[in-house]
């Protein structure tokens, strides 16, 4: 399709609890933000529809995306602003004892057109420190999925820890994408090291943009689950455009829960960047994807 220069992008923040309806109101409101603001499209984070405490928790909470209420209603308010949204999600797997962490790309007129399945889990055990196990509940998705066509560009999709692997975004720059999307509940530690250095690699080895849209504060009144927050655009020169506060803001500013971020996708800048540093790489020294 027919590619303007310039196109508005919004990235989006919110803290997603055990509460469907509580987090579906969170994102309704960013929508309408982002649609007010004039984007195109809204980037919203992993897990939008819920964060569970606890692996049973989880499965009691997964439904399909024809019978969730949180995904409906994403697809509802995409059809009222006209507005692509790219959000976040929780599907149950054909055994029932584990679900797919997903990214659905839902379109303007509020059809599902895209879906990802989240490669690489978390899983760490740190001595003296907590053990996360996402693999214990959560199933591996089984490939990447080429880029799609949208009005802002190609757009290749990934899922938070994804992000400490460059070889999917490289894959998916080679197979022709523009934008790449993390979209994240980062721990505050690892945020706080890795988190936008990370960010800001993926967008300069791949020459492309990169929004991630990040989950932030605590999930739950017990406090045990804590995300980063710092919702971020990257240019394909590795220059942050947009950016939100989090979590233990450097800045000072606060966590920006249920906020947008905006900034534009300009394909002809894009170019030029790829054209002026052209990444011509050894396929005869090394293998490509």
């Amino acid at each position: 399709m027919p590619l303007a220069a310039d196109q508005a992008q919004a990235v989006g923040q919110i803290r997603s609890t055990a509460s469907m309806t509580h987090n579906l109101h969170q994102c309704a409101q960013l929508i309408q933000k982002a649609s007010s603001a004039g984007a195109k499209a809204l980037f919203l984070p992993e897990a939008s529809d819920y964060i569970a405490s606890n692996s049973a928790e989880t499965l009691s909470l997964v439904k399909s995306v024809e019978q969730s209420e949180f995904v409906l209603g994403i697809q509802e308010q995409a059809r009222k602003h006209g507005l692509a949204v790219s959000v976040g999600v929780h599907e149950p797997t054909s055994s029932g004892s584990r679900v797919k962490n997903t990214l659905l790309w839902i379109d303007e007129h509020g059809n599902i057109g895209h879906r990802y399945q989240k490669l690489h889990l978390f899983d760490v055990d740190i001595k003296d420190g907590p053990t996360l196990k996402e693999s214990d509940g959560v199933e591996r998705g089984p490939r990447i999925e080429d880029p799609f066509p949208t009005p802002l560009g190609n757009v290749g999709m990934m899922i938070c820890f994804d992000l400490r692997f460059p070889e999917p975004a490289l894959a998916l720059r080679n197979r022709g994408a523009h934008i790449l999307t993390y979209p994240s509940a980062f721990t505050v530690p690892t945020g706080k090291a890795h988190w936008e250095t990370l960010l800001r690699a993926r967008a300069i080895e791949t020459q492309s943009y990169v929004i991630a849209a990040a989950q932030v504060g605590f999930h739950n009144e017990h406090k045990t689950r804590r995300s980063y927050g710092h919702s971020i655009i990257v240019d394909p020169w590795g220059q942050v455009v947009a950016s939100l506060g989090g979590e233990e803001d450097d800045n000072g500013r606060g966590l920006d829960e249920g906020e947008i971020a905006l900034a534009e996708i300009n394909l002809d800048y894009l170019e030029k960047v790829r054209k002026e540093m052209p990444l011509l790489r050894r396929a005869d020294v090394y293998p490509t994807m």
